[in-house]
């Protein structure tokens, strides 16, 4: 027993006297007990950054070389030269180019917008005949020019007996005030078969009013400081879209007294009338109407005297045309 004691003493004193030596050089390394902890920590700090920068650049380069693959890819489906097979892309304008032909491009400006296009027009919208009075009937106008700028002129006027008894022609240069309305600046001329010629400078408004109604306005200034207004409204109701009703009025008014043409100051006459057509095409309609004329104040009283109605009830039939 006191062997076994013995000899596990002296193994345990040689394991201890081992483990201290091998446990020297440890503390060898710094005088600070706390060195080696410093140490351990500030290289565990830096590995990480160590670790994480060598990613970051490895990173960098493979989206740099992406990128490059990618631009080099772009520029490869950009450029290049067509292949062999491509369509020929004149194949199919029937030999035209822009280098030869009709179409051949100029130092000139070729492209014309719609603005810039000239269009013409003439319109007759009253052709027509009255049984009763034997009396015919025309307004005309027609135009020529582009959208904001065009020249009109307007012919209205009375023919009985084969003989034109008189007309009123305005020449006017039509300028678009908005996309509904246009001001007009020109003059006119009244013609008479009995009575006076006169002359007048005219200024005016025609157009497309709220709720569709046609509005042309013309105010008239002329010798010896005479002066006159005409007020036309027209509206279109279409019954069937071939069977159109007109409500249509006129009002004209004079500044000064006209003897010579039977022709009152103030509200000089009016007329209100319903005309009833068939379109067999816009450019052809034949109608049939209804209008009743008044005449007011001095003209009334002109009227009387040279035994005319001042009130009349026109039965009328006609064409409207379109060219």
């Amino acid at each position: 027993m006191n062997k076994l004691h013995r000899y596990g003493f002296f193994t345990r004193s040689a394991v201890l006297g081992m483990l201290t030596l091998a446990s020297l050089p440890v503390w060898a390394q710094s005088d600070d007990p706390h060195s080696g902890h410093g140490s351990s920590s500030t290289a565990a700090r830096e590995a990480p950054e160590q670790v994480k920068a060598v990613p970051s650049s490895q990173q960098a380069q493979a989206t740099s070389s992406s990128s490059s693959s990618m631009n080099s890819a772009d520029m490869n489906m950009q450029g290049g030269e067509a292949p062999t097979d491509a369509r020929d892309p004149h194949a199919y304008s029937d030999g035209y180019t822009l280098t030869d032909g009709p179409y051949t491009l100029f130092s000139q400006r070729q492209l014309t917008l719609a603005d810039e296009h000239r269009f013409r027009a003439l319109l007759a919208d009253r052709l027509e005949y009255d049984a009763g009075s034997e009396t015919g009937v025309f307004d005309i106008q027609g135009w020529y020019g582009t959208t904001f700028n065009r020249l009109v002129v307007k012919l209205e006027g009375d023919v009985a007996d084969g003989r034109l008894e008189e007309s009123q022609t305005d020449v006017l240069w039509s300028r678009a005030l908005n996309g509904y309305f246009d001001t007009q600046l020109g003059i006119r001329m009244d013609q008479y078969d009995e009575g006076r010629d006169r002359q007048w400078l005219a200024f005016g408004l025609q157009g497309l009013a709220p709720y569709w109604f046609e509005l042309d306005m013309t105010a008239y200034l002329g010798e010896s400081g005479r002066t006159a207004l005409t007020l036309e409204a027209e509206y279109e109701l279409l019954l069937t879209q071939r069977l159109i009703l007109q409500p249509r009025a006129e009002l004209t008014l004079y500044g000064k007294d006209d003897v010579d043409n039977d022709l009152g100051s103030g509200i000089s006459d009016s007329a209100l009338g319903l005309r009833l057509r068939y379109e067999f095409s816009r450019q052809f309609a034949p109608y049939v109407g209804i209008e009743w004329t008044n005449k007011y104040g001095n003209t009334a009283d002109f009227a009387r005297a040279a035994n005319t109605p001042v009130r009349d009830t026109l039965y009328v039939v006609g064409v409207r045309l379109w060219f």
